[in-house]
């Protein structure tokens, strides 16, 4: 499995017990949908390596306590310990009207209300105090906030985004 046709779960963040029970730190909104997984893929040297699931549990609200097939031990809990959690990207609950997964709106175009094409999002940027649209206009750099008040629609059919950025913002970068 390429990492590309899959999405990010989580992270195996600590071990649970000494039977080689891990705790999996969920990124996701309704960790209750992953309670029931038959497997997941393990992130291993930048390989994706399946792990079948023998039993799992919810633990401390985003957690998910997983004993997988074949670790029983500490020292097996230990190599897996820190690995990041994938899931095939098929396995993705459906999104509709303005919601929304990242991957998703990647080549989507930006149309905001006043301003008119804004041009292509690139890359969502997550890593700042709010996420934000990260838009190729002819080589030029376009940030814009991912704010519900300025994302108005999500054009699935036909690939655009429609935004209301405030006045000026757009003007900044240009």
């Amino acid at each position: 499995m390429r990492k590309e046709d899959c999405f990010y779960l989580g992270k195996i963040v600590t071990k649970y017990s000494f039977k080689g029970e891990v705790v999996i730190k969920l990124d996701t909104d309704e960790p209750e949908l992953y309670t029931g997984m038959e497997s997941v893929y393990v992130d291993l040297g930048n390989n994706l390596v399946p792990f079948f699931i023998e039993k799992s549990s919810l633990h401390k609200g985003n957690q998910l306590r997983v004993q997988f097939e074949d670790v029983y031990s500490e020292e097996e809990a230990d190599s897996i310990l820190k690995s990041g959690i994938y899931l095939p990207s098929t396995m993705l609950p459906k999104l509709t009207g303005d919601k929304f997964y990242y991957h998703e709106v990647i080549g989507f175009t930006v149309v905001d209300a006043s301003f008119g094409e804004v041009g292509q999002i690139v890359h969502i940027n997550d890593k700042a105090a709010q996420p934000l649209f990260e838009i190729d206009r002819d080589g030029t750099e376009i940030f814009i906030p991912m704010v519900d008040d300025f994302i108005k629609k999500i054009d699935r059919e036909n690939k655009i985004v429609q935004v209301e950025a405030p006045e000026g913002l757009i003007a900044l970068y240009i």
